[in-house]
């Protein structure tokens, strides 16, 4: 047997999951690590537990498949985006712990920016507007607040990286401090047009160039691991971020075909081809992967908080016991009976970028149940998906025909039947759920031949189940218009 390697690092667990030639999965290993919440709005991550957490579960797919040596081809890499780590290149030591993609810490740093004219400046070089849930901004704070940081990384002694640099830094011993295009689009530093990090914005932000990875192709190879015993000498030779992996993972390779991802967020992406699409409707203009030095492109919609509403109702509330809870409790009523949850718990993503507003839940009664706030948290992550689908239909100037699904939720047969209701369109669930791991095999298995072609990929992509709309529009149409009055007096709600 010949398998690929998925390490999947993801916001609340790290997975490895070993891929054979018909892209089945043949063993799954995941490690959840801590959630560290210093302050309101602030979210990190011990950079230690993500590579801890990482090697671990790649240890325990080989163990589970019985993988002898030799029969790894690669490995793939694909990643939580945009949360910031940056060490010291000689000893590999963090310099702080790692600030995830959720945290608002520089929000002020963000307004000031907007307010010194500069956002278009970064729109117009990296299709991203100024906020705190990018890259860039982060490396400023460590830079700022960390006593040292910045004469040490003037000097080229630290290294910068999103999770993916991380990992593929300790996976081979510290000789390859690189990333990918899809990875790199994330920062706020590279210019998606020409392929480079852009000397302006780093100006700007005042960030050294000696801290930043090389850039390369998402498919290819970027070194040898020696930091896994079981993988000495095994290449690593994907990496995309987790949204872009799953792009690739559900085939999405002719411009207009969408996919959502339901997991911690909630992340629609249409690609775009070799078309880079400006947003007018604040969503993100990003790469969607470098394959044979040539970028292609994706719009995007980011939305901040979706399953993690539904940890929220499980691990602060106590309403369920598990996530796979919510569907039965929910199915207990026919609607929310008025009730609106907007899970704003850091601020707003695609299309409002609001870092200030807060979640609230509006239309409560004496007769609200659990039940009831259950299908509202289903309803909330199925009405922003909405909210992008439609801001991403005008700005690509594409009818939306059909929304391919993955990620833990999409297993969630009533909210898959909720967002079709909402939609208005087909949802339709392949039977490989695991697409952002499939996607960096994927581009991880093109460069070590072992698919050949990306028809040879589509030919194994099936249909697990379509959820075709069932609701009046009528009815959708009452129900969004209760949702965007909710959105409104959520907005900006700790700046008042």
């Amino acid at each position: 047997m010949k398998y690929i390697l998925a390490l999947d690092q993801g916001t609340t667990s790290s997975r490895a999951i070993l891929f054979n030639t018909r892209t089945e999965g043949v063993a799954v290993a995941q490690q959840e690590f801590e959630q560290i919440f210093p302050q309101s709005g602030w979210v990190e991550h011990r950079p230690e537990d993500i590579w801890n957490s990482q090697r671990a579960a790649a240890e325990k797919a080989l163990e589970k498949a019985g993988a002898k040596p030799g029969e790894v081809v690669a490995v793939g890499i694909t990643n939580q985006r945009e949360t910031t780590l940056v060490w010291d290149r000689r000893s590999g030591r963090p310099v702080c712990n790692a600030i995830v993609w959720q945290d608002r810490r520089t929000a002020d740093t963000c307004a000031r920016l907007k307010n010194d004219g500069l956002e278009d400046v970064f729109l117009k070089k990296c299709g991203l507007p100024v906020d705190p849930y990018f890259s860039g901004t982060k490396i400023k704070w460590i830079l700022d607040n960390i006593p040292g940081t910045a004469d040490r990384a003037a000097k080229g002694e630290l290294a910068f990286g999103t999770v993916d640099t991380w990992l593929l830094w300790n996976l081979t011993g510290g000789k390859v401090h690189a990333t990918d295009a899809s990875n790199a689009s994330r920062t706020l530093l590279f210019n998606i047009h020409t392929g480079q990090w852009d000397e302006e914005l780093l100006k700007i932000l005042g960030i050294p160039a000696s801290l930043l990875p090389e850039v390369r192709d998402s498919s290819g190879t970027f070194g040898e691991i020696t930091g896994i015993p079981a993988l000495k000498g095994v290449p690593v030779s994907g990496i995309a971020g987790d949204q872009q992996a799953a792009l690739f993972g559900q085939c999405c390779f002719r411009p207009g075909m969408v996919k959502n991802t339901y997991g911690t967020g909630c992340f629609l992406l249409m690609f775009t081809g070799e078309k880079a699409i400006a947003s007018e409707n604040k969503l993100l203009t990003t790469v969607a992967w470098r394959l044979n030095g040539k970028l292609h492109y994706a719009l995007e919609g980011s939305i901040f908080v979706a399953g993690a509403a539904v940890q929220w109702l499980r691990d602060q509330l106590g309403i369920i016991k598990t996530a796979a809870d919510i569907e039965p409790l929910a199915a207990k009523v026919t609607d929310s009976d008025g009730v609106v949850f907007v899970p704003a718990f850091t601020g707003l993503g695609a299309p409002h970028w609001d870092p200030y507003a807060r979640g609230i839940i509006a239309g409560i009664s004496r007769g609200t149940s659990a039940a009831h706030l259950a299908r509202a948290t289903l309803e909330a992550i199925a009405f922003q998906t909405l909210e992008v689908a439609h801001a991403m239909e005008t700005d690509a100037g594409i009818a939306i025909t059909e929304m391919r699904a993955d990620g833990g939720a999409s297993r969630n047969n009533l909210l898959m039947q909720i967002q079709a209701d909402f939609l208005q369109k087909k949802v339709v669930r392949p039977v490989m759920s695991e697409t952002t791991a499939l996607g960096t095999a994927a581009l991880a298995g093109l460069a070590a031949s072992f698919w050949k072609s990306e028809d040879d990929l589509e030919k194994h992509w099936a249909v697990d189940r379509v959820f075709a709309p069932a609701a009046a529009p009528e009815t959708v149409r009452t129900q969004f218009a209760l949702w965007e009055e909710s959105v409104r007096r959520a907005a900006g709600r700790i700046k008042r």
